[in-house]
């Protein structure tokens, strides 16, 4: 049955010109959704005035440089309500026309179905799978804390940006956003403002069917400085005022709880869960704008008064970008290297003289010793991160495991922001996010480590860093059933292929120390996407590179490190198996049968070969191949052809030491050698 459909009133505190442009914003969306006949409406009527609010008056942007570095960011987490975000984008005047709004969710459309990072200007984040946004927020906001501490000085605030975020319930259900909230609050992130879409909607319907906690209790549990907006949304004065005393705020990361309605004005579809995730459809849009007091008959329609109010954000911005430049300038003059550090690391470069550097500084390492490839990344990590002061990591509470804290670091803290190494605690997933926040900071390259089964707990962020090409380095020790008596629970079987199976992400299992020297290397100069580096608990034998092929050449994903006169078969391994590939040739070559060993660190780096290369390493005339993992079986199909035998793993691990559990298993260097007879039989 049709509600009213009498015109909706001007709130308090709302002009004319405010009350016209928020119902610009809502039918510009609406007509974007009806056109695509797909999208989610809801949240974009109802939290119109709080979007208009934020871009028109209080943030920091520069419409005309998307990438200002010291623009204010703004977080879309409820990634769902994209036509909000492209609404805003599009009538404050970024470079999104008119055209690219009608073209929402269509093939190669600069609106795409939820925000991408990197394909839309104005963009700050990929946002969708809920909870991401805020969380990697987060990182946005730690990376703003030890920008200004490092470059900041008397007289030249010249990082001074807040990171502004938008969540609805959903962001708020996920567990990736308690862990990232419980950490912001533990910091002090008061550069950090949410607004919480508080509409009492899900997609099953009303929240109360699932959620019932006190959700400004928690955040003040949390730390967080917690403001309620009663109402239906549409009341600027009390959301300014609040706004005002959030930017304010000391010592404490701020939530706005903002009571709003669902699909906000319409007849029907307000405050239920059908106004969330499809389109009003044309009997009900007709229906919606006459209540805005809209002619029905418009659509994509922008009044010039609206148009001239939000196209106010153009020299505003220009204004505020122009005296930041100024200040640069006066900054360049007073603090010359502090000046020329900041723009080498803007447009992403690492440091005047880096191959130098890295020659002089990281450490290599010396044939006939034995040695984790997680404490040589631990002796490299001391060598060089002092000298990378835009390179920023740390662990999810396994700081002695990982070998990731460098000599000399000093912790990040609520007290000292000018720390380097962050103590994530046992918050793997929301490590994940935050350094994918952190990573597109424009300035900082972050790292983060965990054991390498505890992927399982931050696989969404992994995957939206390889999706959205963040550079974010993820370091997963304690690699295989190598890590021994902790048993299959934190055994990493098939793990191995379940990121290789992720497109845009690289994968290193270096073989040795200096393969891990090598790693790091291409890991803090790879600047299109994430890296994950798995390196081993267990000690293995640092390769003679006098006799074998350089370690530098991991780059290349796989190459020979030695071989016999006219190789019969090639032995192919990955990490610490490269050691039993290599005592198996040298078996082989006792009895007579020549043999190749190939270590493939890296299989995405060695796809992105030419074809050339790749048959020169594995060519096609040498059928006989032996591939040896300790991880389960999956894709190596494509490397051992028809006649290859794979050892390695076929179910979950045993808790032994890892001599023992290696033996338990069969992969070993006689078992290599054996497949490797018959292989050629």
């Amino acid at each position: 049955m049709t509600q009213t459909t009498s015109p909706l009133p001007r709130h308090s505190g709302v002009s004319e010109l405010d009350d016209l442009s928020i119902n610009t914003i809502r039918c510009l969306c609406i007509d974007a959704i009806q056109k695509a006949n797909s999208g989610h409406p809801g949240i974009t009527m109802g939290m119109a005035p709080a979007a208009y609010a934020l871009w028109t008056r209080h943030m920091k942007h520069d419409p005309a440089d998307p990438k200002w570095v010291n623009r204010d960011r703004f977080v879309l987490s409820a990634g769902h309500g994209c036509m909000l975000l492209y609404a805003m984008l599009h009538l404050t005047g970024y470079p999104l026309t008119l055209e690219d709004i009608k073209q929402f969710r269509q093939m190669g459309s600069l609106t795409p179905g939820h925000p991408e990072y990197g394909h839309t200007p104005g963009v700050e984040l990929t946002t969708g799978p809920l909870g991401q946004g805020i969380s990697s927020a987060v990182g946005m906001a730690i990376a703003e804390k030890y920008l200004a501490a490092y470059y900041n000085r008397d007289g030249f605030p010249v990082i001074d940006y807040k990171v502004y975020v938008i969540a609805g319930d959903g962001c708020l259900q996920e567990g990736v956003s308690s862990e990232a909230s419980s950490l912001a609050g533990h910091l002090g992130l008061d550069n950090l403002i949410v607004i919480y879409d508080d509409n009492h909607i899900t997609i099953d319907g009303s929240t109360s069917l699932s959620f019932s906690e006190d959700v400004a209790a928690r955040y003040e549990a949390y730390g967080w400085f917690v403001q309620t907006v009663g109402g239906d949304g549409n009341d600027l004065v009390a959301l300014e005022k609040a706004l005002i005393v959030a930017k304010a705020e000391k010592n404490r990361p701020s939530m706005i709880k903002m009571r709003t309605h669902i699909g906000w004005g319409s007849p029907n579809k307000q405050d239920t869960h059908d106004a969330h995730g499809s389109p009003l459809g044309p009997p009900e849009v007709a229906l919606t704008k006459q209540r805005y007091g809209w002619d029905p008959e418009k659509s994509f329609f922008i009044p010039d008064a609206a148009l001239a109010q939000f196209r106010a954000c153009v020299p505003a911005g220009a204004k505020a970008h122009g005296e930041w430049s100024s200040l640069f300038a006066r900054y360049a003059q007073a603090h010359p290297d502090l000046a020329k550090m900041f723009e080498n690391a803007a447009a992403r470069r690492l440091p005047e003289g880096w191959e130098e550097l890295w020659r002089t500084a990281a450490p290599a390492f010396e044939a006939g010793i034995s040695m984790a490839t997680r404490e040589a990344q631990g002796k490299i990590l001391d060598a060089i991160m002092p000298k990378l002061p835009m390179v920023i990591g740390g662990s999810a509470d396994l700081t002695p495991s990982n070998n990731t804290r460098f000599k000399g670091a000093v912790d990040f803290l609520r007290e000292n922001r000018a720390g380097r190494y962050l103590r994530f605690g046992v918050r793997e997933h929301a490590m994940g996010a935050i350094l994918n926040g952190i990573a597109v900071s424009d300035l900082l390259t972050p790292y983060g480590a965990t054991f390498f089964c505890f992927v399982d707990y931050m696989r969404a962020s992994v995957r939206l860093a390889a999706l959205s090409r963040y550079p974010s380095i993820f370091v997963y020790t304690h690699d295989s059933i190598g890590l021994g008596e902790d048993g299959p629970t934190h055994q990493a079987v098939e793990h191995f292929a379940s990121l290789r199976a992720m497109p845009g992400l690289i994968v290193l299992r270096p073989s040795d120390a200096n393969e891990t020297r090598a790693a790091w290397k291409f890991a803090l100069e790879h600047r299109t996407g994430p890296v994950v580096l798995a390196l081993t608990r267990q000690k293995l034998p640092v390769i003679d590179r006098t006799k074998h092929a350089p370690a530098e050449n991991l780059t290349r994903g796989a190459y020979v490190v030695c071989e016999g006169v006219a190789p019969k078969v090639i032995l192919i391994g990955t990490g610490s198996e490269v050691a039993l590939a290599l005592s198996a040739h040298a078996t082989l070559a006792a009895a007579g049968i020549s043999s190749r060993v190939v270590s493939m660190p890296s299989w995405e780096l060695f796809e992105q070969q030419p074809a050339a290369y790749r048959d020169q390493v594995l060519p096609p005339s040498i059928a006989a191949r032996v591939a040896v993992e300790a991880g389960v079986r999956m894709g190596w199909e494509r490397y051992l052809g028809a006649k290859g035998i794979f050892i390695g793993m076929e179910g979950y691990g045993v808790s032994a030491p890892y001599e023992a559990a290696y033996k338990h298993f069969g992969i070993t260097a006689d078992a290599v050698v054996e497949a490797a007879r018959r292989t050629l039989a």
